[in-house]
């Protein structure tokens, strides 16, 4: 049984303007979502800035957000390092806050092999008992997971069930779907490419859009998955200029300010993550109008 299906938002760390978390924003930000369609809630992920927040800091937002969700949607912490014994420690810690998943990217910089990754992602595994979602971001880390890796860990790892697939690579996928027939969950990595990914059995989303548009992106899948194919497709395809807003430049900075605009919580960023381009920060602004948000 998937950990979900629909629509994961990869949510924000709020942050005060002295940079400690605001957990009262993060609270509200939960909130939103839950009231707001989403169908998982992805904490201290690439969006939540995790790559910049302190051990403990990290482990603090994962067991708020479990504790204020409250089993009503599942949560999924990211826990995964470049240093195997790290995400074994974040991921043992996140376990006994009660996650009901964790999502565990390919360690970056040192770019392990295909035999690395299959050890590093076997270890991490046998630490805990909780479902696994690998994820293969290649552009950031430097290293991909190739299909008959993910195949392979699917089929002899029992807790590795599902993987991120944020490659890009349609064709990638396919031979990845393909191959698993079945044996592991794939949901999109990519906002701009959720519709093709659910033709190819996708199971839904891990989104950065879905911080302000919880509701459209729940849609977008539900509408697929309940065989309004026509439906979902034009969701997708409205979403495409705001896509590319909200990547003009690097995650999470445009999605900051993106909820810092709809007076959700603080843009503040951590270095090294600099302020939006105000021509960027226009672009993005007038995208959103157009999407029809309000703000």
């Amino acid at each position: 049984m998937a950990i979900f299906t629909g629509s994961g938002v990869a949510i924000v760390t709020p942050f005060k303007e002295n940079g400690d978390v605001d957990y009262d924003r993060f609270r509200d930000l939960i909130e939103f979502h839950i009231k707001n369609g989403t169908d998982c809630i992805i904490v201290c992920g690439t969006t939540g800035e995790s790559s910049t927040l302190t051990h403990e800091e990290h482990l603090e937002c994962i067991r708020f957000c479990t504790e204020v969700v409250n089993k009503r949607i599942p949560v999924v912490a990211g826990t995964g390092s470049n240093c195997t014994e790290t995400a074994v420690y974040l991921s043992q810690e996140a376990e006994k806050y009660g996650v009901d998943g964790l999502l565990l990217v390919t360690p970056y910089y040192n770019k392990a092999t295909q035999k690395g990754l299959i050890n590093h992602f076997s270890t991490v595994a046998a630490s805990v008992s909780v479902p696994i979602i690998l994820y293969n971001v290649p552009s950031r880390t430097g290293v991909n997971i190739q299909p008959e890796t993910a195949v392979y860990l699917a089929k002899n790892v029992d807790n590795i069930v599902a993987i991120k697939e944020a490659s890009g690579n349609i064709s990638q996928v396919t031979k990845l779907a393909a191959l698993a027939d079945g044996c592991i969950d794939i949901y999109s990595g990519n906002d701009d490419q959720v519709v093709p990914l659910l033709s190819l059995g996708g199971k839904g989303v891990i989104s950065v859009i879905a911080n302000i548009a919880p509701q459209q992106t729940h849609d977008m899948v539900a509408k697929y998955l309940e065989g309004d194919v026509a439906g979902s497709l034009e969701l997708q395809l409205k979403s495409i200029e705001l896509c590319d807003a909200l990547f003009c430049e690097v995650n999470p900075i445009p999605v900051k300010k993106a909820v810092e605009l709809m007076g959700m919580c603080g843009g503040t960023l951590r270095m090294p993550l600099s302020e939006m381009e105000p021509a960027n920060a226009q672009r993005l602004e007038k995208a959103m109008r157009d999407y029809g948000l309000e703000f």
